[in-house]
């Protein structure tokens, strides 16, 4: 895989955007808030403490403040497209607002606002495990019945329009039972983005072949028309026949190294998986990083510690920014349900010293694996250039209100 519509300009190195396929744009209003340790064993698990109290602390409001900041620093860091994966749906005590669309409005908004193409992505989420148990107090303002849900989908689908497409997410097949997974597919017109998390921890693994006989990968393979409009999140961890049969189906998995390094989840097995063709694209997830530098840098510096050998993702061209990067762009079409955009690139800025001489070669290594001086310029996206000389246009005024609703959430 070469490194495509890379070409040298009077003002710099002009490249494509990128696509950011998973996102929770609340959780960047806690990022670096959860690393104190609470206990011993501290995991995803005892995480979503903190997770639960941002997320009852969201209001439409304030969801907007959070996601126009998170979407303006996506945007000068290359992103120029995003999957929201967006369950934070209801009023506290999950009763609907009396728009029930409200909270997905303020995301909608806010990309707007910010220049972002956006896909939005409701999420289903019914229970609190395979069990089939109840949601939890805390997760009340993020279920839906198979009903209201496909309701709240056709109102949102009816909104797109160039800038926003609309697919649907099951959040993981703990939180969707098998009857209402299937009656959802079978409601979606044909080419509806589906995304869903899946195998991003070993007890949920476990936990699913104690329910289900098999492993999440194994049991939704077999049991869901899996192709090229899925997008499976994380898929941490998989045994080598799910690997391969991820690969056959023309999925996408969405990786999102520094958030699966930070939730302590695993590796995925990126060498099997390249071996087999896969397709796979970045996700920036819980945003405790926003750069789609350190999440390249990230995904193959991880396959570096566990195999310890170096350049490991590599196609023939040698490169492993090359590959690393043209898998990304590649992988950013199906799952947000935009083509494959020519009115979305970056302008990378060749004034800095780290590009000095730099050939459409040696691009990629040199802006991916130099350092972590921001190297993007310019960014353009639908003929509007949103970022000039690094910052976006409206940095400024989106900083203030974030401010803003961040005294709100941590005085709460």
């Amino acid at each position: 895989m070469s490194l495509p519509s890379v070409s040298r300009e009077a003002a710099g190195w002009r490249v494509p955007g990128i696509a950011n396929l998973h996102s929770h744009a609340f959780q960047r209003a806690m990022a670096g808030m959860a690393e104190h340790r609470t206990d011993p064993s501290d995991s995803f698990w005892t995480w979503r403490e903190t997770m639960y109290r941002f997320a009852g602390r969201m209001t439409p409001d304030r969801l907007h403040a959070v996601a126009a900041q998170l979407y303006a620093e996506m945007l000068a860091a290359g992103y120029t497209r995003v999957c929201e994966f967006h369950y934070v749906h209801h009023q506290p005590d999950g009763t609907p607002y009396a728009d029930p669309a409200e909270m997905s409005l303020a995301l909608i908004a806010a990309a707007r606002e910010t220049g972002i193409r956006l896909t939005l992505l409701p999420v289903l989420y019914m229970t609190g495990g395979f069990d089939g148990r109840p949601l939890s107090e805390r997760q009340r303002r993020f279920g839906h019945q198979v009903d209201a849900y496909l309701r709240l989908f056709e109102s949102l689908r009816a909104r797109a329009d160039d800038g926003l497409r609309v697919g649907v997410a099951l959040h993981s097949l703990r939180a969707v039972p098998p009857d209402a997974m299937r009656a959802v597919l079978g409601a979606l017109p044909v080419r509806t983005p589906i995304h869903v998390h899946i195998a991003e921890q070993t007890g949920e693994v476990e936990e699913c072949i104690a329910v289900h006989g098999a492993r999440p990968v194994e049991w939704l393979l077999a049991n869901a028309a899996v192709d090229r409009h899925w997008t499976l999140v994380h898929a941490t961890h998989l045994t080598r026949a799910e690997t391969a049969g991820i690969a056959r189906s023309g999925a996408t998995v969405a990786l999102c190294p520094t958030t699966e390094a930070n939730l302590g989840d695993g590796l995925f097995p990126l060498t099997d998986y390249l071996d087999d063709g896969g397709r796979w694209g970045l996700g920036s997830d819980s945003h405790i990083s926003v750069s789609p530098v350190e999440e390249l840098r990230w995904l193959e510096y991880g396959q570096r510690l566990v195999t310890q050998r170096r350049n490991i993702a590599v196609d023939t061209s040698g490169s492993v920014g090359a590959t690393l990067l043209a898998g990304a762009l590649a992988g950013g079409v199906e799952p947000t349900g935009f083509a494959d955009a020519q009115d979305e690139w970056l302008l990378l800025d060749d004034r800095a010293p780290i590009l000095a001489g730099a050939t459409a070669s040696d691009l990629a290594d040199r802006w991916i694996f130099s350092g972590n001086v921001p190297l993007v310029r310019e960014v353009h996206v639908d003929g509007r250039r949103v970022v000039a000389d690094g910052r976006h246009a409206q940095a400024d005024a989106i900083a203030d209100d974030y401010r803003a609703a961040m005294r709100h959430l941590l005085a709460d």
